[in-house]
């Protein structure tokens, strides 16, 4: 039998860069208030969003996608010859083919990096940092740059209200990098799984390619299971509620964010857990939503090197995950 050469392992993966980019065009709650019928009131007090960013320029997806990398590579020190990997988490590519990860990169100026697209909806970004520590940590990829982008507003209906006033676009993205030792390792194992039994309740209708959504059943099955996730999350992490400091969660809805957060409170996380509400000036922007709330959060302060973040996706296939991360 054929013994084979195995590249080197490495302890696991750390966070070495953060980035993100959103349209300028900002659309209120009014701005919606004009075209269909709700109100400022009507929707902050069902989702919590005051405003979302939608693209108004023709700005291409893989546009904002490069815009976001390039600001993760800078603020990760790295050089563009040192990214061997992309990840794409998206589920609003106009097209199956070509895949966005590639190029992206080519825009970027990443010279023949692996290139593949993930779709997990809005739980892209935690599959792709999880499978991002994955291959560092086999050897099989040194550097990754995993990129959460979405341009929801091509996929919605502006004349539906359940979905119209909810989604935006946007792109984050992260760099990931090997850790030198045990003590280093940024990243740890993601909790993940999926309901395929629930995937009617969020598709692309065939007869318009717009998005639906049954709301209210996607609210009550991630009040009721995303909680256990983000505690098995941490659990995996050897970690408990307590030591978490921030918690970042897929910005879906107000209601729902507060809903987990209160969940994990009551099994331990402390009253000063700072706990991500970008939904309310961004909207939901699926797999984006994690880095830019994350980003955003840095550059409010709320968020520091060292911290122990929580990440947690969940969404469309319906399928969810989640990781306990250092923040660089």
């Amino acid at each position: 039998m054929t013994a084979f050469r195995l590249p080197a392992t490495t302890p696991g993966a750390r966070l070495l860069g953060l980035g993100s980019t959103q349209p300028a065009n900002v659309v209120t709650n009014d701005d919606l208030a004009k075209t269909m019928d709700t109100s400022d009131q009507w929707i902050r007090d069902r989702v919590g969003i005051q405003s979302r960013r939608v693209v108004g320029d023709g700005t291409l997806l893989v546009e904002m996608a490069a815009e976001a990398g390039e600001r993760a590579l800078k603020d990760s020190g790295l050089e563009l010859s040192e990214i061997d990997t992309v990840i794409f988490a998206s589920c609003t590519m106009p097209s199956p083919i070509p895949n966005g990860a590639a190029q992206t990169a080519d825009r970027i100026g990443i010279s023949a990096p692996a290139a593949f697209d993930l779709n997990a909806a809005c739980a892209g970004f935690s599959y792709g940092v999880g499978t991002a520590a994955g291959l560092i940590r086999s050897g099989s990829a040194r550097h990754v740059l995993v990129i959460g982008a979405e341009k929801l507003s091509d996929w919605i209906d502006w004349t539906d209200r359940s979905t119209a006033i909810i989604f935006a676009d946007g792109a984050g993205a992260a760099v990931l990098g090997p850790a030198p030792d045990e003590a280093s390792v940024g990243v740890g194992p993601v909790a993940w799984g999926s309901a395929g039994d629930l995937a009617p309740t969020i598709f692309i209708k065939p007869e318009n390619n717009a998005l639906f959504q049954e709301g209210q059943s996607v609210f009550r099955w991630a009040t009721t299971k995303i909680a256990p996730v983000a505690l098995r999350a941490i659990e995996l992490a050897g970690l408990t509620p307590a030591d978490i400091d921030v918690f970042v969660p897929h910005q879906a809805n107000l209601r729902i964010v507060e809903a987990i957060a209160k969940k994990l409170r009551k099994s331990g996380a402390r009253e000063d857990m700072r706990v991500a509400d970008d939904i309310i000036l961004s909207g939901n922007t699926s797999s984006a939503s994690i880095p830019l709330a994350l980003d955003h959060m840095r550059a409010d302060g709320r968020v520091a090197s060292g911290d122990t973040v929580l990440l947690v996706g969940f969404g469309a296939g319906l399928s969810y995950a989640g990781q306990v991360i250092t923040f660089p």
